[in-house]
């Protein structure tokens, strides 16, 4: 079988460097926010290309604290997509705010900047920005939207790590940025993890308190906080990933061109890099309105997929009654029907990447010919 993503062959890859950081935290016996930390959050704040990185527990918990810093709370609106992880609407709702969904523009999967003024209202107060799949959400489109009403946006870069819209990376345009570092993520961790990134001295300092009981002076809470800290662990795992990162983003990216090569006249939607941005390509992600039967086909092939995200969240039935609204998002629940991850990770090979193109290229001619028995 091959799998959708492999996070065991990126420890194999990085095996003797990981191994060693390792066996570096065990001897010195500081596990939680010590010198890894500290560099790991210098190290990755660089790479975007802003200030301050902070280091938090998951990705959930970034969002969430980049929130707070904000000073959401309850009874304030905030603004983002249904067609995410769940994380997103979840990290919103832990500030007590209600999130408020528009519809996604259908080529980046993102928020579709014409949609959302007519969302943005008095008791708006942040717009979560999603770069979903990879690809940077409009913030081009967005930003100015947002500015003329100061509203703060909030990039969501979970599945972003090294996209960039022309020379900026994401996570340095927004107000401030949220990553995760779950294992399967362009950058991952052996475990969870996640890190807050801004160019903000003010809100820099705000997560660092609210991450750790909303410590100024140890054992004294300034402020209401939480225990969201990133480990001595993953800290010095993710310090040796990052190094590879851009390597290994080209990789996906030469993956991907082989896939649309490969693909480009079967009949499926492929994915597309916007002019001016950079696709990190997290997932590869094609449509067809044949979705299942080429996801079961391909299964039966040995060919692992996956669908993100099968249920829009405002249909989930933890969300359906207070989230749906009036107002339906037809190109949201469309995708949720269409959408399809193929195998997506660096260490892919090239008769991999074959295999996967010969065997999607079979299902959709499969399913093709079953709808035109169907159809006499």
């Amino acid at each position: 079988m091959i799998p959708c993503a492999n996070p065991a062959a990126q420890y194999l890859a990085s095996k003797a460097a990981i191994d060693a950081a390792v066996a570096r935290v065990l001897e010195r016996g500081w596990y939680v926010l010590g010198d890894e930390v500290r560099a790991f959050e210098a190290e990755f704040a660089a790479h975007v290309g802003v200030a301050h990185g902070v280091g938090v527990g998951n990705g959930t918990d970034a969002v969430l604290l980049a929130l707070r810093a904000l000073g959401v709370k309850q009874g304030d609106e905030v603004v983002t997509v249904a067609h995410t992880a769940v994380a997103t609407v979840a990290a919103i709702e832990l500030t007590g705010a209600t999130p408020v969904l528009v519809d996604i523009d259908p080529v980046t999967f993102s928020i579709d900047p014409s949609k959302l003024e007519a969302v943005l209202g008095p008791r708006t107060k942040a717009i979560v920005a999603v770069h979903l799949y990879g690809h940077p959400a409009d913030l081009d489109a967005i930003l100015p939207i947002a500015n003329a009403k100061g509203i703060p946006v909030v990039e969501d870069c979970a599945q972003a790590h090294g996209a960039a819209i022309r020379d900026r990376r994401v996570g340095s345009m927004g107000r401030i940025a949220a990553f995760s570092f779950y294992p399967t993520k362009n950058l991952g961790a052996i475990g969870d993890g996640g890190m807050v990134v801004t160019n903000d001295d003010a809100l820099a300092a705000s997560v660092r308190e609210i991450r750790e009981y909303g410590w100024r002076e140890r054992y004294v809470s300034a402020v209401p906080g939480m225990n969201s800290r990133l480990d001595e662990l993953q800290a010095a795992i993710l310090r040796v990933k990052l190094r590879r990162l851009d390597a290994d983003n080209d990789a996906r990216r030469a993956s991907a061109a082989a896939y649309t090569a490969g693909l480009a006249d079967v009949g499926l939607v492929l994915p597309v890099e916007r002019p001016g941005m950079r696709h990190v390509f997290h997932l590869y992600v094609v449509r067809s309105s044949r979705r299942d039967e080429i996801q079961r086909l391909a299964k039966a092939e040995g060919v692992g997929t996956l669908v993100h995200y099968p249920l829009p969240i405002h249909l989930q039935p933890a969300y359906a009654e207070r989230l749906r609204g009036a107002d339906r998002l037809p190109e949201t629940e469309r995708a949720a029907l269409e959408v399809l991850s193929l195998p997506m990770f660096p260490e892919l090979e090239a008769d991999d990447v074959a295999t996967v193109i010969r065997v999607i290229r079979a299902a959709v001619a499969g399913t093709r010919a079953a709808a035109e028995v169907e159809a006499r």
